[in-house]
């Protein structure tokens, strides 16, 4: 049995001025925000889970992204709204975000 239920990447890597990347995105607040929601909402999420931040995931071009295991679900996402649903629906209620879902 896994110690975690979920493990949430994100990509916060950051590349040379101009070229795409995730952080330029402000995708290290976007964790920073992610893991602060998450232990507010302590029992409420099912499982520990676990907010990481990678180097690059090499999705440059859908960024920024993260992405949910075990079940390698890759999202792109643009505000704190967009990552409160993905907590809300997929690591509380366990449903896909199909709207800021990438393949």
């Amino acid at each position: 049995m896994s110690h975690f239920k979920h493990h949430v990447f994100f990509c916060t890597n950051q590349r040379a001025t101009g070229e795409a990347c995730c952080n330029n995105h402000g995708a290290s607040d976007m964790r920073a925000y992610a893991k602060d929601k998450v232990k507010a909402l302590g029992a409420k999420v099912p499982g520990k889970v676990r907010i990481n931040a990678a180097g690059c995931l090499d999705r440059c071009e859908q960024g920024p992204v993260l992405v949910i295991y075990p079940e390698a679900v890759w999202y792109t996402y643009v505000d704190r709204e967009d990552i409160d649903e993905i907590i809300d629906q997929h690591l509380v209620n366990g449903r896909v975000v199909e709207r800021l879902k990438v393949d």
